[in-house]
């Protein structure tokens, strides 16, 4: 069963109903916490992925730990109290690779830049001789 982003607005939940459930992971029973945050596709409008704290955070508070990104398509069932997803495999995801991924992103933006303008002054260069 596949939990749809329409049918929990439907039943107008808020974040906040979010961050008091548990989430449980079906494969193995085990607790995985409370969600902590959402990742959002403002240009569809939708819920990407569920966000746990990792295990290595005190209290959600201290160090810069792990978080265990959970993927929309992951979540079997939303009930009242809890989140029952399905991972196969539960990967963590470091603070560093999302900066890495950030970095990695900047710089190819800055790259474009760059191109743009040597393009623009080789335009205005031909434009000159010409």
């Amino acid at each position: 069963m596949k939990v749809n982003t329409s049918e929990v607005a439907a039943r107008g939940m808020k974040i906040s109903d979010f961050q008091t459930k548990d989430v449980i992971n079906i494969t193995d029973g085990k607790r995985l916490g409370q969600i902590s945050d959402l990742e959002l596709d403002l240009k569809q409008g939708r819920i990407e992925a569920i966000v746990v704290p990792g295990y290595s955070r005190f209290m959600g508070l201290f160090g810069g730990g792990t978080d265990l990104v959970i993927p929309w398509r992951n979540i079997v069932k939303i009930g009242s109290d809890v989140i029952l997803v399905k991972m196969d495999e539960v990967k963590e995801n470091t603070y560093d690779e999302r900066d890495r991924e950030a970095r990695l992103y900047d710089e190819q933006q800055h790259n474009r830049t760059e191109r743009v303008e040597r393009l623009e002054r080789s335009e205005r260069n031909q434009r000159r001789t010409i």
